[in-house]
């Protein structure tokens, strides 16, 4: 809804913020006069950087991480353990496994977590393409590192079922991470620690 008394473009930047996760109303309209108070060489740099994300990344065609080019520096790195694959919900989880710099192995990014209610489906995520890689015979084991939460439990579960008569072994992370929180908020030593006490599914 455009903000009453407000001139065009500062009703409809109010309502753009408004749109993105966790911002309110009043973040909205805090944003909006933030950037119009802003040096204009700072707000063309925002929204230089908003155009550069949408215009320069791309999807990894192996691991689906988020990349600047196909395929991305984790996939083709020769430092990393190739028979080794940790499956995550977001590109946002890479990130988060990778600063505790306790795991050398690649990436499989679900994009998402099985999810009935809001429609998404294993057809939905990037399931069929986890599937294909460890066809290809090079994966012994697969670390579900997905969020404990319903949701990522549910997924972890169904992924499991389907890797099974493939042969490969599939381990979770251990469960020092505190039921329903995200990846994104645990703590190095926590992470690090679940990744090494990861068991058997």
């Amino acid at each position: 809804m455009p903000e009453a008394g407000a001139p065009e473009p500062i009703a409809r930047l109010v309502q753009e913020f408004s749109k993105l996760p966790g911002i309110g109303p009043k973040s909205a309209q805090r944003l909006a006069y933030h950037v119009l108070r802003a040096p204009e060489d700072d707000a063309r740099a925002l929204a230089r950087a908003l155009a550069d994300v949408k215009e320069r990344i791309v999807f990894c065609g192996t691991c689906f991480n988020i990349t600047e080019r196909d395929p991305c520096g984790l996939c083709e790195s020769d430092n990393r353990d190739r028979t080794l694959v940790c499956v995550v919900e977001q590109p946002l989880d890479v990130l988060v496994v990778e600063r505790t710099g306790g795991f050398r192995g690649l990436y499989h990014v679900l994009h998402g977590a099985l999810n009935p209610i809001d429609g998404v489906g294993p057809e939905q995520l990037r399931i069929q393409e986890l599937l294909g890689r460890v066809e290809a015979g090079d994966v012994a084991e697969v670390i579900m590192a997905t969020n404990p939460s319903l949701e990522g439990e549910a997924t972890s579960m169904y992924v499991q079922r389907l890797l099974q008569p493939l042969g490969v072994r599939v381990t979770r992370l251990a469960r020092g991470l505190p039921s329903g929180a995200d990846l994104e908020y645990m703590d190095d030593l926590t992470l690090s620690r679940a990744l090494e006490g990861r068991q058997e599914l």
